[in-house]
């Protein structure tokens, strides 16, 4: 009897040990980290690199006329654009804010090298709330840049449901509405935007960065804004689509540093090879203390007084 009993024990230990660990769990079970909120589903944003933007869309801006997002095209400067709602309770104003901290640190203008178009995804919205949201970011905006400016440059638009629908799923903006409290679930990016509509770069979050926006914007506008440092930066950065910000590619700064050390090694050569004067030529034989040697090495008295 008591063997039996140990032959059991020892075949259920054996039977433990063959299965995994997910045999005892059930199979839809997760970690938490990795389980979606069933709010967040089918809420994100995906990178639609490269799509056209659909610049013939209607909407109202802050004054309240009616435009058409490719009015914001038309000086062939890049556009930085983002979509959020004027009287969301927290994370547009976050969003917004952090937009225009970046911005101010620029040494571009809103209006002169680049334009901003803040679009509300709430049809419910008019240009009312716009103009209010204009008057509070502007004003942050204006708290660091050099040349101030009085709304030019930075667009807050509304419009109906079907042009936001339209302009939401071609840039890969997706949020819901939540039906008890009316409030929208979403997420927050900013996107860079070419010339001709074409989107360029997505950066996620809040806080952004001036350096990864400045470069954004110079790559954007293909060389119609920046100087030639900013060309060697992009030169020695990248930018990463899955991390939103540039990376340095080693390769290239090591390309650009030996480059470098040759540029400086000539040009120290051709420096030392200046400063030698030619002189008069060396005498075959040396000065000695009772004469002085001819060319033929024979020796000439000096004179005495």
């Amino acid at each position: 009897m008591k063997f039996l009993v140990q032959l059991a024990i020892l075949l259920a230990a054996t039977f433990a040990v063959a299965q995994s660990p997910s045999s005892f769990m059930d199979q839809s079970s997760k970690p938490a980290s990795q389980v979606k909120p069933p709010d967040l589903a089918n809420v994100g944003i995906d990178q639609h690199l490269n799509q056209q933007v659909p610049l013939a869309l209607e909407f109202k801006d802050e004054t309240g006329k009616t435009v058409k997002l490719g009015d914001y095209f038309q000086s062939g400067r890049p556009v930085i654009l983002n979509l959020v709602y004027y009287t969301c309770p927290m994370l547009c104003g976050e969003e917004l804010a952090g937009e225009a901290s970046a911005l101010s640190m620029l040494k571009f203008t809103p209006g002169k090298e680049y334009e901003i178009v803040s679009v509300s995804f709430n049809p419910d919205e008019t240009p009312k709330d716009a103009w209010q949201a204009q008057q509070t970011y502007v004003a942050r905006i204006n708290e660091h840049l050099d040349h101030k400016i009085n709304g030019e440059g930075w667009h807050f638009l509304t419009g109906a449901q079907p042009n936001i629908k339209q302009l939401a799923d071609a840039v890969g903006f997706h949020y819901r509405r939540d039906p008890q409290t009316k409030q929208f679930i979403h997420a927050t990016a900013i996107m860079l935007v070419t010339p001709a509509g074409k989107l360029a770069q997505y950066y996620y979050g809040v806080e952004y960065s001036p350096k990864d926006i400045r470069l954004g914007l110079i790559e954007a506008s293909r060389g119609n804004i920046g100087n030639v440092v900013d060309e060697v930066l992009l030169y020695c950065y990248h930018y990463d689509p899955k991390t939103g910000r540039y990376g340095a590619v080693v390769t290239n700064i090591m390309r650009l540093a030996g480059a470098a050390t040759m540029l400086v090694l000539g040009g120290f050569i051709i420096v030392m090879f200046r400063r030698e004067r030619p002189g008069s030529p060396t005498p075959r034989n040396a000065l000695s203390r009772d004469g002085v040697a001819d060319s033929h090495g024979s020796k000439k008295e000096t004179g005495r007084a």
